[in-house]
């Protein structure tokens, strides 16, 4: 059987020039999804999928009591809750948590919760090979890239393994119906960010453009429709549809300056991860928007036509997110040495670094300017 794939020219174009061939390699994620609202009450029947029995839920501290009423409604097929999970994944939490994974026996992670929830859950099973089902409730996206980072003594590497990709996961928008407009803000934004660096992406490719600019697009009109207390349905099933498309790609193609200078940053001086991506990503995009100005046009074309550096700070303003590196607990000191991390074994990029200029940038985010373009 033939099929034909439709492909708008404008997701087709190369700086300005439309591609002769229409070629390219595609990695997609093996997760099973299940979204729409009510997905949570799916748990026990994904557990039947993997033929589990002895599963595990973690959760962050602060979202313990949610994660122990998952845990009473699974019964005796979960062995309880380990809240320990922790933002960019302590190394040592993970062993911590590898103790109890050993003495219980535990058969199933699920893991319910942000980044720093998925990031333990992805931790465990890189170790063990264990099976997971994620539950998001934020809009971070990771729950879909086969992409680790992890933390031991100040300093966040990352990794690439199929072995960390949950096997199901789990979108229910009315578990974001509680989450602050504050965090809805910043993981929304952290999502974004994993849009725009897939649309200039070295190993792009016409698929992975089309789902990165749904989702910045979709992000981009959910996350101020949001009100204070999340109570728009519509906006919130919006705004998940648009991180799962772009974490999506995270995990389909490289990333580039922005990531690295989150992962060197927030690993170095322990600043809160979304809120570290919010606050870059304006900065990162206009550098490289000189060189890749046309790749971005979705971006702009989501933010009503405005330059697209510009028009996510901009963004993150009008939602009340932070803009400023010195307000999340960055020391004036580390501007230098974060310049210099990022120089260090850098991630391709469109546009050449320059020591310089990479400073000047994590300036401009330290005081919370607007970006130069």
């Amino acid at each position: 059987m033939n099929t034909t794939i439709s492909i708008p020219a404008r997701y087709l174009s190369r700086r300005g020039r439309k591609l002769d061939t229409l070629q390219f390699d595609l990695t997609g994620s093996p997760a099973r999804i299940v979204f729409g609202r009510g997905s949570l009450s799916r748990t026990c029947e994904a557990l039947d999928w993997l033929d589990a029995s002895r599963a595990l839920v973690l959760s962050t501290d602060a979202q313990k009591e949610p994660a122990e009423a998952l845990a009473c409604k699974l019964g005796k097929r979960c062995l309880g809750v380990y809240a320990k999970a922790t933002m960019h994944t302590p190394v040592s939490v993970t062993e911590a948590a590898m103790d109890v994974i050993e003495e219980q026996r535990v058969d199933c992670l699920i893991s319910f919760g942000g980044g720093s929830t998925i990031g333990l859950g992805k931790a465990i099973a890189y170790r063990t090979d264990l099976p997971q089902i994620a539950i998001p409730t934020t809009y971070a996206g990771s729950e879909v890239t086969p992409i680790l980072g992890q933390t031991e003594d100040g300093k966040k590497t990352t990794l690439r393994s199929e072995r960390v990709l949950p096997e199901i996961v789990l979108y229910d928008p009315e578990l974001t119906g509680t989450l602050p407009l504050s965090m809805s803000a910043t993981s929304g934004i952290n999502a974004i960010a994993h849009g725009v660096e897939a649309l200039y992406a070295q190993d792009r490719n016409p698929i992975s453009t089309m789902m990165a600019a749904e989702g910045v697009h979709a992000l981009c009109k959910a996350l101020p429709a949001l009100s204070g207390g999340n109570g728009d349905d519509d906006a919130r099933d919006l705004a998940l549809y648009g991180s799962w498309l772009c974490g999506s790609v995270l995990g389909q193609v490289g990333m580039a300056l922005h990531h690295k200078l989150c992962h060197t940053v927030g690993g170095a001086f322990d600043l809160p991860h979304a809120e570290t991506h919010t606050v870059i990503l304006p900065h990162a995009t206009a550098f490289n928007s000189a060189v890749a100005g046309d790749l971005l046009q979705p971006v702009s074309d989501a933010l009503g036509g405005t330059v697209p550096g510009l028009g996510l700070f901009g963004l993150a303003k009008g939602l009340g997110a932070p803009t400023a590196l010195r307000d999340l607990g960055m020391p004036e000191s580390g501007i230098a040495h974060a310049a210099d991390l990022a120089m260090a074994n850098p991630y391709w990029n469109p546009r050449p670094l320059d020591r310089d200029a990479i400073e000047a940038l994590v300036r401009a985010a330290y005081v919370g300017e607007p970006p130069g373009g």
